[in-house]
């Protein structure tokens, strides 16, 4: 299965729910691909051991703008490969744009090729909607969309659930919402109430799991790990019944 993890928000926690989800589901003896399509690339930074050293023509860079087949790097977590993103990928709706033969089936025509060696494959969208994040969708059979507290935040939801609309229609009918991941909640009143209206407004798409806020993970991350309680619970993705 391949599963896109987006946002247009930044800063929701979409980064760190796509290394977690990809790590967590490795060490628990999945073979995992990570595809990092976000231009700021900070999940292969925290992934891959070296990563400053690596060329464009190793990263999905290649992939998409050059056509390239998809490049897979090990990590230190056994079972986890990941294919890296490039800062110039910030350029690829500029040359997208004018591109006229299947631009939005670069990475899924590559992936395919690949896919069939792993039981999931995670893609970590750039927090905007863009040709990278068509082509992410394009390529996917589902998409978790990450949600965090806050008016702006909720409001972004109506864009994205827009485009997977669009993307179903256009070029991949078999797209599915995989539901609405609630995170970087506390206990405050506007997280209780961000997380009711979410509830309300798309009943049966939230996931029943919500992501506690927690600085743990920035610090892992600051460390170039990853993060995961010593007790994890069970993720639970099955949607919330009204």
């Amino acid at each position: 299965m391949v599963i896109s993890i987006a946002s247009q928000k930044g800063g929701v926690g979409k980064t760190s729910s796509s290394i977690s989800l990809a790590a967590g589901l490795a060490r628990k003896g999945r073979r995992v691909l990570l595809v990092d399509i976000d231009s700021q690339a900070n999940t292969s930074k925290v992934l891959l051991a070296g990563y400053t050293q690596i060329q464009k023509h190793q990263t999905i860079y290649a992939t998409i703008l050059e056509r390239s087949p998809l490049p897979v790097h090990e990590t230190a977590i056994p079972g986890l490969r990941i294919a890296p993103s490039h800062i110039l990928l910030s350029n690829t709706d500029v040359e997208l744009t004018t591109a006229i033969d299947h631009r939005e089936e670069r990475l899924k025509r590559e992936l395919d090729a690949v896919k069939d060696r792993y039981d999931c494959v995670f893609i970590d969208c750039p927090p905007a909607l863009s040709w990278l994040t068509v082509n992410a969708f394009t390529a996917s059979d589902k998409v978790i969309v990450v949600v965090a507290p806050g008016y702006f935040e909720l409001d972004s939801i109506v864009q994205i659930s827009k485009t997977l609309k669009e993307v179903r229609a256009l070029f991949n009918p078999r797209l599915e919402l995989a539901g609405f991941l609630f995170a970087m909640a506390d206990s405050t009143i506007n997280s209780r109430t961000s997380l009711q209206i979410l509830r309300q407004t798309y009943t049966g798409s939230v996931l029943n799991t919500v992501i506690p806020r927690n600085t743990d993970p920035r610090d892992a991350h600051f460390n170039a790990k990853t993060y995961s309680h010593s007790t994890p619970s069970r993720p639970q993705l099955s949607p919330t019944r009204s």
